[in-house]
Protein backbone atom coordinates (compact mmCIF):
# COMPACT_ATOMS: atom_id res chain seq x y z
CA UNK A 1 0.00 0.00 0.00
CA UNK A 2 2.61 2.67 0.76
CA UNK A 3 3.76 1.14 -2.36
CA UNK A 4 1.16 2.76 -3.84
CA UNK A 5 0.73 5.80 -1.44
CA UNK A 6 4.48 6.77 -3.54
CA UNK A 7 3.11 6.26 -6.74
CA UNK A 8 0.39 8.72 -6.25
CA UNK A 9 2.48 11.25 -4.94
CA UNK A 10 4.77 10.92 -7.36
CA UNK A 11 2.19 11.32 -9.97
CA UNK A 12 0.34 14.63 -7.89
CA UNK A 13 3.93 16.37 -7.47
CA UNK A 14 4.49 15.58 -11.26
CA UNK A 15 1.48 17.02 -13.49
CA UNK A 16 -0.43 18.93 -10.22
CA UNK A 17 0.74 22.31 -12.58
CA UNK A 18 -1.03 21.21 -15.51
CA UNK A 19 -4.09 20.20 -13.47
CA UNK A 20 -4.45 23.76 -11.88
CA UNK A 21 -4.11 25.11 -15.41
CA UNK A 22 -6.66 22.65 -16.65
CA UNK A 23 -8.98 23.18 -14.03
CA UNK A 24 -8.68 27.53 -14.26
CA UNK A 25 -10.02 27.15 -17.95
CA UNK A 26 -12.49 24.92 -16.80
CA UNK A 27 -14.07 26.75 -14.42
CA UNK A 28 -12.64 30.62 -14.95
CA UNK A 29 -10.60 30.87 -11.73
CA UNK A 30 -8.14 29.54 -9.66
CA UNK A 31 -9.89 28.89 -6.35
CA UNK A 32 -12.58 26.88 -8.31
CA UNK A 33 -9.96 24.90 -10.28
CA UNK A 34 -7.90 24.74 -6.83
CA UNK A 35 -11.10 23.28 -5.12
CA UNK A 36 -11.98 20.87 -8.50
CA UNK A 37 -8.50 19.43 -8.74
CA UNK A 38 -8.47 18.86 -4.62
CA UNK A 39 -11.56 16.96 -4.74
CA UNK A 40 -11.08 15.01 -8.02
CA UNK A 41 -7.38 14.12 -6.33
CA UNK A 42 -8.41 13.00 -3.38
CA UNK A 43 -11.68 10.63 -4.89
CA UNK A 44 -8.95 9.19 -6.91
CA UNK A 45 -6.22 8.67 -4.71
CA UNK A 46 -7.86 6.54 -2.17
CA UNK A 47 -8.03 4.09 -5.34
CA UNK A 48 -5.02 4.98 -7.10
CA UNK A 49 -4.17 0.93 -7.66
CA UNK A 50 -7.37 0.11 -9.65
CA UNK A 51 -7.27 3.74 -11.25
CA UNK A 52 -3.52 2.67 -12.85
CA UNK A 53 -4.76 -0.98 -13.23
CA UNK A 54 -7.85 -0.50 -14.83
CA UNK A 55 -7.23 2.78 -17.40
CA UNK A 56 -3.87 3.25 -19.64
CA UNK A 57 -3.74 6.47 -18.93
CA UNK A 58 -4.21 7.98 -15.17
CA UNK A 59 -3.92 11.48 -16.37
CA UNK A 60 -6.75 11.18 -19.05
CA UNK A 61 -8.80 9.47 -16.44
CA UNK A 62 -8.08 12.33 -14.17
CA UNK A 63 -8.85 15.33 -16.68
CA UNK A 64 -12.22 13.30 -17.48
CA UNK A 65 -13.32 13.17 -13.50
CA UNK A 66 -12.40 16.72 -13.45
CA UNK A 67 -14.74 17.97 -16.35
CA UNK A 68 -17.30 15.70 -14.99
CA UNK A 69 -17.35 17.46 -11.83
CA UNK A 70 -17.27 20.78 -13.07
CA UNK A 71 -20.40 20.04 -15.23
CA UNK A 72 -21.68 18.40 -12.03
CA UNK A 73 -21.04 21.03 -10.12
CA UNK A 74 -22.15 23.90 -12.83
CA UNK A 75 -25.80 21.89 -13.26
CA UNK A 76 -25.92 21.78 -9.27
CA UNK A 77 -25.33 25.85 -8.58
CA UNK A 78 -26.70 27.10 -12.32
CA UNK A 79 -23.75 29.61 -12.23
CA UNK A 80 -26.13 31.40 -8.99
CA UNK A 81 -25.27 31.59 -5.31
CA UNK A 82 -28.24 32.79 -3.34
CA UNK A 83 -27.58 33.82 0.00
CA UNK A 84 -29.78 35.35 2.94
CA UNK A 85 -27.97 38.30 3.73
CA UNK A 86 -25.58 40.44 1.38
CA UNK A 87 -21.99 40.08 2.52
CA UNK A 88 -19.88 42.81 3.87
CA UNK A 89 -17.93 44.69 1.30
CA UNK A 90 -15.25 45.86 4.00
CA UNK A 91 -12.75 42.75 2.55
CA UNK A 92 -11.06 42.74 -1.27
CA UNK A 93 -10.46 39.92 -2.73
CA UNK A 94 -7.44 39.72 -5.33
CA UNK A 95 -8.58 40.32 -8.59
CA UNK A 96 -8.13 37.94 -11.59
CA UNK A 97 -5.40 39.16 -13.82
CA UNK A 98 -8.12 37.77 -16.70
CA UNK A 99 -11.10 39.04 -15.80
CA UNK A 100 -11.47 41.51 -18.31
CA UNK A 101 -9.48 39.90 -21.04
CA UNK A 102 -11.96 39.14 -23.55
CA UNK A 103 -10.82 36.00 -24.89
CA UNK A 104 -10.87 34.53 -21.07
CA UNK A 105 -14.48 36.37 -20.35
CA UNK A 106 -15.84 34.71 -23.94
CA UNK A 107 -14.34 31.14 -22.66
CA UNK A 108 -15.62 31.18 -19.43
CA UNK A 109 -19.41 31.99 -21.37
CA UNK A 110 -19.11 28.63 -23.37
CA UNK A 111 -20.78 25.61 -21.84
CA UNK A 112 -19.27 23.30 -20.01
CA UNK A 113 -18.07 20.51 -22.28
CA UNK A 114 -17.21 22.83 -25.23
CA UNK A 115 -15.18 24.81 -22.71
CA UNK A 116 -13.55 21.24 -21.87
CA UNK A 117 -12.33 20.72 -25.76
CA UNK A 118 -11.46 23.93 -26.45
CA UNK A 119 -9.10 23.96 -23.46
CA UNK A 120 -7.73 20.20 -23.77
CA UNK A 121 -6.72 21.19 -27.59
CA UNK A 122 -5.85 24.54 -27.50
CA UNK A 123 -4.25 24.92 -24.32
CA UNK A 124 -3.31 21.54 -23.46
CA UNK A 125 -2.11 20.54 -26.73
CA UNK A 126 -4.52 17.29 -27.04
CA UNK A 127 -5.46 15.55 -30.22
CA UNK A 128 -8.58 14.68 -30.93
CA UNK A 129 -8.25 11.51 -30.21
CA UNK A 130 -6.51 12.29 -27.24
CA UNK A 131 -9.47 14.56 -26.08
CA UNK A 132 -12.16 11.87 -26.82
CA UNK A 133 -10.64 9.30 -24.78
CA UNK A 134 -10.29 11.95 -21.75
CA UNK A 135 -13.76 13.16 -21.55
CA UNK A 136 -15.44 9.62 -22.60
CA UNK A 137 -16.88 10.78 -26.03
CA UNK A 138 -16.41 10.12 -29.98
CA UNK A 139 -13.99 11.84 -31.79
CA UNK A 140 -17.30 13.05 -33.84
CA UNK A 141 -18.12 14.81 -31.31
CA UNK A 142 -15.17 16.49 -30.11
CA UNK A 143 -15.09 17.77 -33.39
CA UNK A 144 -18.72 19.24 -33.30
CA UNK A 145 -18.19 20.80 -29.73
CA UNK A 146 -14.60 22.51 -30.92
CA UNK A 147 -16.30 23.53 -34.03
CA UNK A 148 -19.54 25.14 -32.52
CA UNK A 149 -17.57 26.91 -29.56
CA UNK A 150 -14.97 28.50 -31.99
CA UNK A 151 -17.85 29.43 -33.73
CA UNK A 152 -19.06 31.04 -30.49
CA UNK A 153 -15.64 32.13 -29.67
CA UNK A 154 -15.63 34.12 -33.02
CA UNK A 155 -19.00 35.92 -32.76
CA UNK A 156 -17.82 36.81 -29.10
CA UNK A 157 -15.00 38.01 -30.14
CA UNK A 158 -16.06 39.83 -33.04
CA UNK A 159 -18.91 41.68 -31.46
CA UNK A 160 -16.83 42.41 -28.38
CA UNK A 161 -13.54 44.11 -30.70
CA UNK A 162 -15.68 45.32 -33.60
CA UNK A 163 -14.98 45.45 -37.33
CA UNK A 164 -11.50 47.08 -36.54
CA UNK A 165 -10.02 44.13 -34.25
CA UNK A 166 -7.71 41.51 -35.46
CA UNK A 167 -9.86 39.25 -34.51
CA UNK A 168 -13.07 40.39 -37.45
CA UNK A 169 -11.74 38.13 -40.28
Amino acid sequence: MSGDLTDFEEFVEASLPGLLRYGHALTGNPHDAADLVQSVLEKIGARWSSVVRKTGDPLAYIRRSMANAHISRWRRHRRENLVAEIPESGTVSPADPFEYEPLWAALRELPPKQRAVIVLRYYEGLSEAEIADSLGISPGTVKSQASKALGSLRGKLHRDTGSEGRWAR
